[in-house]
């Protein structure tokens, strides 16, 4: 089809004008004082009154919302605290320190500083590690450092001594050897001291 064919001649285009003239049929009266227009343009009522509209017509909106004003009323310091809460959308906030709710966990500076007892005693509420109700640690398969295998000596143990063989056996020389229970005996508070000294060692080291 070329540019002049008599089937162009033919189109017809619906004109704009019927358009809008059947919108502003059924659009409400403008609800401004003395006018009969018809109301096709919303404008906000104002403040504590969000999603209610005015209905004007076109040249009452734009007058209406030059001297539109959406904190007329409010103080100084209320349009201040409005603008701040705005920067969070509204929600809660809090000072570091202040929420009790955030507390900080003493077990991450544990984790932190490398310790092997917070692995132990990390919880597994949904068993994601194939454990009993926590982490179980792989079984150790490496020879005692020589300070280690003295440690174990010095608690009676061999060197494949389980985790709760060492704590039971640290309790059981710490109640037989405890001052209070020989009558402060040097040599007993000496192995008392000994005995505490390896299971902090091998504590620190994992063993426990």
């Amino acid at each position: 089809m070329t540019a002049y064919s008599k089937y162009f001649e033919r189109i017809k285009v619906r004109p704009d004008s019927k358009d809008g003239a059947e919108t502003a049929t059924h659009a409400p009266t403008c609800q401004w004082d003395g006018c009969s227009e018809a109301g096709t343009h919303k404008a906000p009522v104002g403040r504590m009154r969000e999603g209610e509209y005015f209905r004007f017509c076109i040249d009452h909106v734009r007058e209406y919302n030059k001297g539109y004003n959406y904190f007329s009323g409010l103080r100084d310091t209320d349009i201040a605290r409005f603008q701040k809460e705005a920067l969070t959308g509204h929600r809660p906030t809090w000072t570091m320190g202040v929420n009790a709710s955030a507390r900080s966990v003493p077990e991450f500076a544990a984790k932190r500083s490398g310790r092997a007892g917070y692995y132990n005693r990390m919880r597994d509420p949904f068993n994601l590690f194939g454990g009993t109700g926590g982490y179980q640690p792989p079984e150790r398969s490496r020879k005692a450092r020589p300070l280690e295998a003295k440690a174990l000596e010095t608690l009676g143990l061999a060197a494949n001594a389980t985790g709760e063989a060492i704590k039971a056996r640290y309790k059981q020389l710490v109640k037989q050897h405890h001052p209070d229970a020989n009558g402060g005996n040097r040599g007993s508070e000496d192995r008392f001291r000994d005995v505490i000294q390896a299971y902090r060692l091998l504590k620190q080291s994992g063993f426990c």
